[in-house]
């Protein structure tokens, strides 16, 4: 079963059962996933879906430091919810000791000592990592260990 298929799924038990937060927020991830399948003109794989999850996830992430920052805590509760419901389809995120042992272990995949090697070292991380841990956590990670 497709993670479109699971969502869809579970937004037909979430009419049913009355949660409109959760419904709302699975109808709006569906319609990202048909759009980016629209885009595509094909079906999407496994990873596609995925890095639509997660761009939804990331987007409800800054709207809630934004509206953290604008003292609007209704909306930062909204998006905090929404990002619950999301969150939920997602792999589980890594800690940041997991994070600090994949980057030396790409350090040393490439023999990297300098900050200069930045980029080889986030190419190998992100090819691994992708999906379970963000990108700017592991981009300061790795600066700090390159310094």
């Amino acid at each position: 079963m497709s993670i479109q298929d699971k969502i869809t799924d579970d937004m037909k038990a979430a009419m049913k059962s009355g949660d409109a937060p959760k419904r709302d927020t699975l109808r709006m991830v569906l319609s990202q996933l048909k759009y980016a399948q629209l885009d595509k003109s094909d079906a999407l794989t496994e990873d596609e879906e995925m890095a639509v999850l997660t761009n939804a996830a990331k987007k409800r992430q800054e709207a809630m430091e934004m509206y953290q920052k604008a003292d609007r805590q209704e909306l930062f509760e909204q998006e905090k919810r929404e990002l619950a419901v999301i969150s939920g389809y997602l792999p589980e995120q890594m800690s940041d000791t997991e994070i600090e042992v994949a980057v030396t272990e790409a350090m040393q995949a490439v023999n990297a000592e300098s900050i200069k090697d930045l980029g080889k070292v986030m190419g190998i991380l992100m090819k691994s990592l992708k999906g379970r841990a963000d990108g700017k956590k592991v981009q300061t990670i790795v600066r700090q260990k390159l310094v």
